[in-house]
């Protein structure tokens, strides 16, 4: 099986501005719409090649959903960027009335998201986010883990009809996912990025690293552990889960997210509905984030590959 390393870092944000050029020079109906964060979502060369498709609404993110979802009705493709927060949280409303309900295609692209937007604290660090958008009916729900799948990702979504929550983050990280010209995104399909017999690894975005390097210590330890990369929480790609546990009989789950309503949830809903298997959660538990660089963060909260070798030897004992 290929060996996932890395040659250089970058940010996911960037993966999504690059995407969302390429989508600006191939499709027409794109367009795109900012709540005053231009250059935090990297859409600054989409601006440049396509003014005239680009709408600031500023810093009125309920009313940029609701333009999103009129605009769904001439045809156009619609992709909104803000903060995490901004893209659901706030407007939550906006969101379930006008895009959800009414299944318009807009694509709600959310930069900073998680933990590891670091200093700017604990009221822009959006835990519950992934929750939120995944209980929308007709929502799907991507999290990416690094640059190239980012940009590959919002390449995707524009084909795909119907609404997206794309998340993505602030800090740069790994690349280590093969450039979308080498390896199609496909929506719903899970990655299987090591082969292994002793547990099962399913992470999503930024912990998807971190699993990788919890793998190689744990091969140290004698422990085969199966890596999955879960880009799309929803649709949940069931089969390639409950394929894994078979196998190996047991699986930790880990996400920049709360534990309540997040990835490791719809593991578990899908465990105890088809093949009941013993899971731990890395998520953070049930609190919110704070002020400190993205490394303190995810030290404090147990989002590192140290946390998922504990998490994975304390599964393998349930066994």
């Amino acid at each position: 099986m290929k060996k996932y390393t890395f040659t250089e870092k970058k940010d996911t944000r960037s993966g999504f501005g690059d995407g969302l050029t390429e989508l600006g020079r191939t499709n027409p109906n794109v367009v795109a719409l900012c709540a005053d964060l231009i250059g935090s979502l990297k859409m600054n060369q989409f601006i440049k090649e396509n003014p005239e498709r680009f709408f600031q609404i500023g810093i009125a993110e309920a009313n940029m959903m609701g333009i999103a979802a009129g605009l769904t009705i001439g045809g156009k493709i619609p992709f909104t960027g803000t903060f995490a927060n901004f893209s659901t949280g706030r407007v939550y409303d906006q969101i379930r009335q006008s895009i959800a309900y009414s299944d318009k295609n807009v694509k709600i692209c959310a930069s900073h998201a998680g933990l590891t937007l670091g200093e700017d604290g604990a009221t822009h660090q959006i835990l519950e986010d992934i929750g939120l958008m995944k209980m929308l009916p007709g929502m799907t729900v991507i999290n990416t883990c690094d640059y190239n799948q980012t940009k590959a990702a919002t390449i995707a979504i524009a084909n795909h009809e119907g609404p997206v929550y794309l998340r993505f983050g602030r800090p740069v990280v790994p690349i280590f996912m093969p450039d979308y010209k080498e390896e199609k995104f496909v929506i719903g399909k899970a990655i299987q990025l090591t082969e292994g017999t002793d547990v099962t690894i399913v992470a999503t975005g930024h912990l998807v690293w971190e699993a990788l390097q919890a793998s190689e210590q744990l091969e140290a330890k004698g422990i085969s552990a199966e890596v999955i990369n879960i880009h799309t929480i929803k649709p949940l790609d069931e089969e390639a889960i409950l394929k894994s546990v078979a196998k190996t009989g047991c699986i930790v789950t880990a996400e920049e997210h709360n534990k309540y309503g997040g990835l490791g949830e719809s593991v578990a809903r899908c465990l105890a509905t088809n093949n009941p298997t013993p899971q731990e959660f890395i998520a953070v538990n049930d609190s919110f984030g704070e002020s400190g660089t993205p490394a303190q963060l995810m030290e404090k909260y147990g989002l590192t590959d140290t946390s998922i070798v504990a998490a994975v030897e304390k599964v393998i004992a349930r066994k």
